[in-house]
């Protein structure tokens, strides 16, 4: 061979280095991604000749492609064959027998009392009988006058079965005492929705002297004609005690007789009111 001149013989030399030094790079970065197996129970010469398994790699495209994993709840099959689910779920509500009505009933007897006013004093000795069998064989409640208190006491025992019968029957007696006859305040006791409510002339406008008189005056009507004709439209019951109204009846029929006998004290005249009553009441009749 012809003699090269030095430095091209260093140039060789460098890039012969270089290409050595790559192969060998090269030849690490293929045998990096290759995994040593070991399968458990060999001897030891099979582990000395251990196998090698080739692992696969995937780009970053094939993992973007992927199909991303879904978040569904997973159902497994219990034995009894129900599906049980594992993921979250709502909890469900408790359920709850329902009570009878001594369990309702806390042990404890409570008293109720009403208060009689001096007025309606001969009219409770007279119709005492009438009040005390329904409270006692009805509702099951013990009831008594307190002479010295001037109030009927009404109390709950053991042989009571609703929890709803000490209200009813104290309701049965205010009712009583504010005016209405037995039989009238009896449905208190019969039915469920009956509700008795007072107010007074002065809560819908402040009137005094004869204008207050002229206002109970409209409300009465000529022989009590307009206060029958209110109770007839609205299927309630009305008693005037002086400037205070009480009213016996459903939710709304006690609305309806309201607002007429509002109506009535701010000064309209009984026909106007009669008219809006009659449209109530057949709505009221559509209704139900």
């Amino acid at each position: 061979m012809e003699d090269q001149p030095i430095g091209e013989q260093m140039d060789a030399e460098v890039a012969t280095s270089t290409q050595s030094k790559a192969t060998k790079q090269k030849s690490k970065r293929n045998t990096d991604h290759k995994v040593l197996r070991i399968e458990t129970g060999e001897s030891e010469q099979q582990v000395d000749n251990g196998e090698f398994e080739e692992k696969k790699t995937r780009g970053k495209r094939e993992r973007k492609r992927k199909a991303p994993i879904s978040t569904e709840e997973e159902t497994v099959t219990a034995e009894g064959g129900e599906d049980m689910d594992t993921g979250e779920t709502k909890a469900k509500k408790p359920f709850f027998a329902r009570l009878t009505g001594q369990q309702e009933m806390t042990g404890k007897s409570e008293m109720r009392k009403v208060r009689i006013p001096p007025n309606r004093f001969k009219a409770l000795k007279d119709n005492w009988l009438d009040i005390y069998n329904p409270i006692v064989k009805q509702l099951c409640l013990q009831v008594r006058f307190n002479i010295k208190a001037k109030r009927v006491e009404i109390k709950s025992c053991k042989q009571t079965k609703e929890v709803s019968a000490l209200q009813k029957g104290e309701d049965f007696v205010k009712a009583f005492a504010a005016g209405f006859e037995v039989q009238d305040a009896l449905a208190v006791v019969r039915l469920d929705d009956l509700y008795l409510e007072s107010f007074q002339v002065q809560d819908v406008k402040t009137l005094k002297g004869d204008h207050l008189s002229r206002a109970i005056g409209r409300i009465a009507g000529k022989g009590g004609k307009t206060k029958f004709t209110i109770e007839n439209v609205t299927k309630t019951r009305i008693v005037m005690q002086d400037s205070k109204i009480n009213i016996l009846g459903t939710y709304h029929n006690i609305a309806a007789a309201r607002r007429a006998i509002s109506n009535l004290i701010l000064g309209s005249p009984p026909s106007k009111v009669y008219g809006t009553m009659r449209a109530v009441a057949a709505k009221v009749h559509d209704r139900f």
